[in-house]
């Protein structure tokens, strides 16, 4: 990598999470997500999709954006297979909701989120926390956006 891309990440990255008003939280990681708890919140958002009648793919992944758990309900649209390990992974490696993401680049017109690799700019992703740490991510796909972060809240929600 050239020095002068280099430079210009190290200048860019922060000023995108500075200019989200994310940066001032302190956020830390915990220990991976277990298949037990990655099973209990994909089974809560599954259980809120199905009630409302929504086709939907979850995907929990570790702290890491390692996928850990996947489950989709019948007739789900073919790209939410792969949207909603995207949104899973952006939510944990980034440790902060997916939303963030999509408002910096819509509401902010910040083209240079893009450029982030494994940011997915798509309302839908949660970070799961435990004890204040991050231990993984969920993502949603298949609904309108908006109702992917309903499921995944709903699956989150399993864990209080």
């Amino acid at each position: 990598m050239s020095k002068l891309i280099l430079r210009v990440l190290c200048v860019l990255v922060p000023m995108v999470f500075a200019t989200t008003g994310q940066a001032a939280e302190a956020r830390s990681y915990g220990p991976a997500v277990t298949l037990a708890v990655a099973k209990k919140v994909a089974a809560g958002a599954i259980a809120h999709a199905k009630k409302m009648k929504w086709n939907v793919a979850v995907a929990i992944v570790d702290k890491h954006g390692f996928l850990v758990y996947y489950e989709r309900l019948d007739d789900t649209q073919t790209a939410s297979a792969a949207v909603a390990v995207d949104k899973a992974r952006t939510a944990a490696m980034y440790r902060r909701p997916s939303r963030v993401f999509e408002e910096v680049l819509v509401k902010k017109g910040r083209t240079a989120i893009l450029g982030l690799r494994g940011a997915t700019p798509v309302i839908g992703g949660l970070p799961i926390k435990v004890g204040g740490k991050v231990i993984g991510g969920v993502g949603v796909s298949g609904a309108a956006s908006a109702q992917d972060e309903m499921a995944a809240q709903a699956g989150l929600n399993t864990l209080k």
